[in-house]
Formats: C-alpha cells, structure tokens, sequence
C-alpha cells in the first residue's frame, strides 16, 4: 500500500494499481507482434518555436521559458511536474489546436533545486510580467502534479493579474502527503541510468510511467540528459560503486585494487549507460512538504472557475469531497490512464479542457467541431 501511495507525488513514476496510486493498472504488455519503434522525436513536431526569456530575481538572472505562442485568444500557461519539462505537453498541445487555440510553455529554472512552492509561484508570475508587461492577456493555468501545485500556490497569490481560470492534473493533497515518507525509497529504485534515449523511452513505456508511445519518445528528452560529467557524478558513481566488494589481505594492495575497478566500472559505465535524470528529485525533499500542505483548502479558495483533472475518484480527500458536493469546481475523471494523465490521454485531456473553457465563455470551439 505505502509503493501504492507513490504516484500522487511526482511525475516522473511508474504507474501501480490501487486506491493510492494514481494508475488503475499494472505494467504495460508489449506482448508479440511488430517491434516498437522507441526511436525519439523532435520538440519541433509540436512546437513551432522556442525562445528564451530570463527573469529577474533575488539571486540575479537564472530562468529562461521555451514558449510556443498563438494568436488570439486567452494563453494556455502550462507548469509541468516534478523532474519532466515542457515535452510532456507535446502531443496534449496538438489535440488542443484542433479544438480552440495554441498554449503557451513552461518554465526552465537553471537551479534545479531551488523548488520552494513560493518561490516557483512568484517566478512564473515575473514570466508573465516578461512576456507581456503591464496588461497581460487572459490567462488559464494548467498544472500537472507538482506543477498543479504550484498552479494552485500562483493562483491564490494573485501572482497572474489576468487570471481567468486554474486546471489542476492528477494531484490531490491527502494522497500526496501520505506519500512523503517512502518517496525517497521510490526515487532510489528508479534506474539510476541508461544506455540510450531510446533505452528511456523504453523503460517509461514497459514500466508504466507513460502509456503512450507517441508522448514517451518526445517527452523523456526532456527528463533525462547525457552523463558528460565526470565519474564523481552521483549517478555514475553509485552505479559503478555496488559491485566492488572484494577484499584483499594487504590494505595497501586493497586501496589500489579498489581504486583500479572503481576505474574500470567507471569507464565501463560511461561507455553503457550516457543517459541519467536531468534533475536530481531527491535533493528537493525539504520542498515536498510546502507543495502539498493545505493544497485542497488552497485550491477551494481560488476566485476562478477550477477543473480538476484525475485518474482515479479515489483520489479525492475529505476537504475536495466536501467541495466537490457543494458544486465549488468541475471534476473529471479519465479511467485507463497512470498518473500522466495529459501524455496517456491528451486527447481525453483536451476535450474536457476545452469544453470547461467554452461553458465558461473563455473561448469557442473551432468552426465544424461537434460538442
């Protein structure tokens, strides 16, 4: 039951079954059959362009925001989870084009680790002051997971002047806090490295974490990187470092023996596995708890029309039960889906999008779309 609880927390999880979890099934059969192409996809299938726009704040330049903007119509802002990056909303972005509009993207902060909820609230505000100065346009948030989060922490700070309405994707606070306690437990299992891009693409799709093939081969980019550090690197070091257990009579010939495999392994590792996570999520603990706590009254109090997003109704708490029954947000609940609901099912994720904003008049569906 406490693995169950994993998947409330952070995005980058393999999905499992149970009233905990955020994912009503196991790992993923490939079963026989044709071979699945695991080859990565290009950012500019799905977005037109990239730009960088950096940001002032307490500790000088250090935020730049890859955005892919439309035309007319409110702005998409969307706010990724825990260790993903703007790819995951890939695919979710060509399914809301057929619909309405174009969204905008996410945030890159250059200190990974600097993830209070406050500070990543007050950093997406100062975004959109860059991007669209003293009259920003009408702007709906959408936030998976940790980003949901922080959605929630921008909104009710009034961060976004313009603020139209908040989408919160598959995070719920009672679940998310039962979660803390065995998430490092979790982090530590993960694969630490792999040998390949198509390698990751591979594990997200048979360990769950993503569903659809489409969505894990131009998403995971995004979530892992090359290890073109040294062999201090955390990753590689405990990887390399768990097989050497022999012992040598002499301390001498031990010390030099050891420091010849840790060598050897090092290589060797480099030479196999040039892939690990982009962002070390376990060196964000102290965070965790400032994320999540008091999320659900937090959320009840935004002053905007809400839709909350799940996989499962199980993952409603006391306070968004209560809500929920007093009409205070939208809910859905899209079955079949792991905790990444927005990669599993953007299509699914789009619809209900736009049809939440269209029945609050934010926008209208385009011309021939049967609602």
């Amino acid at each position: 039951m406490e693995k169950q609880l994993h998947l409330n927390l952070l995005a980058s999880r393999p999905p499992m079954a149970g009233p905990g979890g955020f994912q009503s099934g196991s790992k993923i059969k490939m079963g026989p059959g044709r071979k699945k192409d695991f080859t990565p996809l290009l950012w500019s299938q799905y977005f037109e362009t990239m730009e960088d726009v950096e940001v002032e704040n307490e500790n000088g330049k250090d935020i730049s925001f890859p955005k892919s903007l439309g035309s007319l119509g409110p702005v998409l802002l969307l706010l990724h989870g825990g260790g993903h990056s703007a790819l995951s909303w890939a695919v979710f972005t060509v399914e809301i084009l057929k619909l309405v509009f174009k969204p905008a993207g996410d945030t890159k902060v250059k200190n990974p680790e600097d993830l209070s909820a406050d500070t990543m609230a007050k950093d997406v505000g100062k975004v959109v002051e860059v991007l669209y100065g003293e009259n920003p346009p009408p702007i709906l948030i959408i936030g998976h997971s940790m980003g949901g989060a922080i959605a929630v922490h921008t909104a009710t700070a009034n961060y976004v002047p313009s603020l139209l309405g908040l989408c919160v994707i598959d995070v719920v606070e009672g679940t998310a806090m039962d979660a803390l306690n065995s998430m490092q437990n979790f982090l530590r299992s993960r694969p630490k490295t792999f040998k390949s891009l198509e390698n990751a693409i591979e594990w997200s799709v048979k360990s769950g974490q993503i569903r659809n093939i489409e969505s894990a081969r131009v998403s995971m980019g995004g979530q892992v990187k090359k290890c073109e550090e040294s062999s201090s690197s955390p990753s590689l070091s405990n990887s390399a470092g768990e097989g050497i257990i022999e012992e040598e009579e002499d301390e001498d010939v031990e010390e030099e023996s050891s420091k010849k495999k840790m060598r050897e392994d090092d290589q060797e590792v480099k030479k196999e596995s040039v892939f690990t996570w982009r962002v070390e999520l376990s060196k964000t603990e102290k965070y965790w708890d400032g994320w999540f706590r008091g999320l659900s009254a937090l959320f009840l109090s935004c002053p905007v029309p809400k839709l909350l997003l799940l996989a499962g109704v199980d993952r409603l708490d006391k306070d968004l039960t209560i809500g929920q029954m007093q009409g205070k947000f939208q809910m859905q609940v899209l079955p079949q889906c792991g905790h990444a609901v927005h990669e599993d099912a953007p299509e699914k994720v789009a619809d209900a999008l736009a049809t939440f904003m269209v029945r609050h008049k934010f926008t209208e569906f385009k011309a021939g779309y049967m609602w």
